[in-house]
């Protein structure tokens, strides 16, 4: 129970600390072909066993010439040969060019690539306008990449131009962590689906699609148990049924000390649990513990709240357990930009609040900030993370966060 007990009313710094602190990443590794690891974490770092480019070749179509023939800025040069792109040239001798083609492999003797642009052809002979300095236009070997250099460390989360880097020295596969395996269920006799007549006091349980949705976006396995009558029996058995083979449990709803919400006896019965106050805006409640070996969050009822939390907490604890190590890969990159509106009323807490870029360069806030309002989740492209008791004047610098830098 030691490892359990932060104190109430966490900054949004201490709560994300202590989570990461926590985390257990997963150990399993599989070996995937490249092409089918993207968004995957790298289980072990990948040394280069080739120099990129494996030899010197041109950035240009052109001429490879010897820059001593070209002295002058007028040189007229025998053209002896042809080279493109995966063909292999002739010595170049003193007094000829030889014609290039962009990635074809510089012959021996040539030091320098004249763009086509600069040179003038008749017949065999060209006219080079252009006095080259040696190494011209040459893309020497091993300028890119180097043999026996690690490209990719262990622990990078694996997007499109990870997998290109990895092609271009030849890895076919690649070793990763397997997939986290997330079940998620909700709480509350309220809650009905899309496509369900809505009963008197019922709402449609939106959290459902923007939890899935996250959690899909950081490629998660997910177990989706579904709506849970509202019983602390019924929550007790879900959370067993989450537990088995499950590395993480998430739920939202259900985690005040109301007479109806059941999760927090249920998750203290089954395993242990801290309920957290966080000083954010939306936000707050924040349930986290252990069921069996699978981790417990439990987020707030609210949507956007959800949706925040979700955002600020949950996904950097997902990428730790993925295997992601590097603190900076965790973190939102925060952008100073200008406020175009007035904040009068300070709050004591961190405001995560609502805004959109305008076509001036600064951000205008959505006028409702409400917890319940997804519209403003939608219309804004990022969030302002405000200081707690920090009043915004229009001209003010602000922290922006774009939502794509917390969605993935």
């Amino acid at each position: 129970m030691n490892a359990f007990q932060p104190q109430p009313m966490l900054s949004a710094r201490e709560a994300l600390d202590f989570l990461l602190g926590a985390a257990r990443p997963v150990e399993e590794v599989e070996t995937l072909p490249t092409l089918a690891a993207n968004g995957r974490v790298l289980a072990k770092s990948q040394v280069s066993g080739m120099n990129v480019p494996g030899q010197d070749n041109t950035q240009m179509d052109g001429y490879a010439v010897r820059s001593a023939d070209c002295a002058s800025g007028a040189a007229t040069l025998t053209v002896s040969q042809r080279i493109p792109a995966g063909h292999v040239g002739q010595p170049l001798l003193p007094g000829t060019a030889a014609r290039i083609f962009t990635g074809a492999l510089i012959p021996e003797g040539a030091d320098a690539v004249v763009m086509q642009e600069q040179c003038e052809l008749h017949e065999k002979i060209v006219t080079i306008r252009h006095a080259p300095r040696p190494g011209e236009w040459i893309r020497r070997a091993g300028e890119d990449i180097t043999h026996g250099s690690v490209i990719l460390p262990a622990g990078t989360r694996l997007r499109s131009q990870e997998l290109g880097l990895a092609a271009s020295v030849g890895l076919a596969e690649l070793p990763v962590r397997r997939r986290l395996r997330v079940a998620v269920f909700f709480t509350g006799d309220e809650l009905a689906m899309p496509g369900e007549p809505l009963a008197p006091g019922a709402i449609y349980n939106s959290n459902r699609f923007t939890l899935r949705a996250l959690l899909e976006n950081l490629g998660c396995e997910i177990v989706d148990l579904g709506i849970v009558p509202d019983t602390l029996a019924a929550t007790r058995n879900v959370l067993r049924q989450a537990a088995q083979g499950n590395d993480l449990i998430i739920t939202s709803g259900g985690v005040s000390v109301g007479e109806e919400d059941h999760i927090r006896p249920a998750v203290e019965a089954e395993g242990r649990l801290n309920l957290w106050q966080i000083a954010i805006k939306p936000g707050k409640p924040l349930a986290f513990g252990e069921v069996g070996r699978s981790f417990f969050i439990g987020l707030p009822g609210n949507p956007v709240s959800s949706l925040i939390t979700f955002m600020l907490f949950v996904r950097p604890f997902v990428l730790r357990l993925q295997g992601v190590g590097d603190p900076a890969a965790l973190a939102p990159r925060v952008y100073s930009l200008r406020a175009d509106f007035d904040l009068p009323k300070a709050d004591r807490r961190n405001e995560f609040l609502r805004a959109r870029l305008n076509r001036e360069g600064g951000l205008d806030l959505f006028p409702n900030q409400g917890s319940g309002v997804l519209t403003s989740t939608v219309w804004a492209d990022g969030v302002i993370d405000n200081p707690p008791g920090n009043l915004i004047r229009a001209g003010d610098q602000v922290r922006f966060i774009p939502f794509n830098e917390l969605l993935y």
